[in-house]
């Protein structure tokens, strides 16, 4: 295994996830592909980029103990890539301490090899959950309030964990809350369903393989063409792709059998496999997004047929995006009747359910069923 070699590459894209704000999944793959690694070097990448993104607060705490001053970005990266290693990945420490060290520009090897043998001789007294588990404080106290300290915990724990892929039996990669969703629509053969916020495709893929016509819409071209190419790969050809906005959908009224909002959120459900999200997401996102939820499930309920099935679902945790979506829909559309929450690993949450990363090994999501008057 070339072990410097592997770690001169996550090194590069941790840096770049750091100095130009780059997304981590997509900078992974771009190193990856030009590195020349062989697999197992490219899967210990794989979780230096990932654990040390992930964990960056809680590393950031380990080093700073044995911190005098300041240090450059960079050498905080580097600080971080070791205290990694040491404490989350159990690599032995000789090697920890000494690869990451050659690694750093030869002013700052004397203070990495120093902080780095104390990170990993010294216990860790951790000053809260927030650091030991290494997210945002406002994640902790929001999820904290709206599901209880215990499956708050629980779920953050979980999502500290290296996702799993899911691959369907037709080779798409998806996680099994996001397929549940999809069959929880209940698209039949002949019926017309509207996914209003379809990007990337794997719900209307998943749901045009049932037989019915699916209207993939996203806001933006560049993502409904994501939809488009999905579509086309997989032989979906009862996908319709095309670009509108789920606030003004481009359909007539009372068009389809079933409408999906799978809205965009603040996506806290989803942090096992978007290990940069929860540093980019903040508190006031989270309003902004209701607000949005809120418009394009009023302007989903006009789509419907009468009978028809209006599917609401969400890949976060939080109150305000999904048991208030709720409460907003229960008043401002009384005549829609909800349907019976889904069963374990479901559990109940206002009139649909929810299931914690905890509860199957998958993403956090809520759904919502509601069927419009005959």
């Amino acid at each position: 295994m070339n072990e410097r070699s592997a770690r001169s590459v996550a090194l590069h894209a941790l840096q770049r996830i750091e100095r130009e704000g780059a997304y981590a999944n997509l900078v992974l793959r771009a190193e990856l592909e030009r590195s020349g690694l062989d697999a197992r070097d490219r899967r210990f990448v794989t979780e230096l980029v990932y654990g040390t993104t992930r964990m960056r607060r809680a590393c950031d705490y380990l080093v700073d103990r044995f911190l005098l001053r300041p240090v450059e970005d960079d050498v905080r990266t580097i600080l971080r890539v070791g205290a990694y290693q040491l404490h989350f990945a159990g690599v032995p420490p000789h090697a920890a301490v000494t690869e990451t060290v050659e690694l750093a520009p030869r002013r700052a090897r004397g203070l990495v090899n120093a902080v780095l043998r104390r990170v990993g001789g010294s216990p860790v007294d951790w000053p809260d959950d927030a650091t030991r588990l290494s997210y945002p404080d406002w994640i902790v106290e929001r999820m904290t309030a709206d599901i209880g300290v215990e499956l708050a915990m629980q779920a953050l724990e979980t999502m500290n964990e290296p996702a799993v892929a899911t691959v369907r039996g037709d080779e798409y990669v998806q996680d099994a809350a996001s397929q549940w969703v999809a069959e929880l629509v209940g698209a039949r053969p002949g019926e017309l369903v509207a996914d209003v916020c379809a990007a990337p495709g794997g719900k209307a893929t998943l749901m045009a393989g049932s037989g019915a016509t699916v209207a993939g819409m996203d806001v933006r071209a560049s993502r409904a063409a994501l939809v488009a190419e999905n579509a086309r790969r997989l032989g979906r050809s009862r996908v319709v792709t095309l670009v509108g906005d789920g606030c003004a959908p481009p359909f007539p009224y009372s068009t389809f059998d079933r409408v999906l909002v799978d809205a965009p959120c603040s996506g806290l459900g989803t942090l096992r496999r978007r290990p940069d999200a929860r540093w980019r997401l903040d508190a006031a996102g989270v309003d902004r997004l209701a607000g949005l939820q809120r418009a394009i499930v009023d302007a989903a309920v006009g789509l419907l047929r009468p009978g028809g099935v209006l599917v609401y679902s969400v890949c976060t945790l939080t109150e305000r995006e999904s048991l208030e979506i709720d409460d907003h829909l229960e008043k401002a559309h009384p005549d829609l009747v909800p349907l019976p929450p889904p069963e374990h690993p479901w559990r109940p949450w206002g009139r649909g359910a929810l299931v914690l990363p905890q509860d199957a090994g998958t993403d956090g999501m809520f759904i919502l069923r509601l069927r419009s008057p005959e």
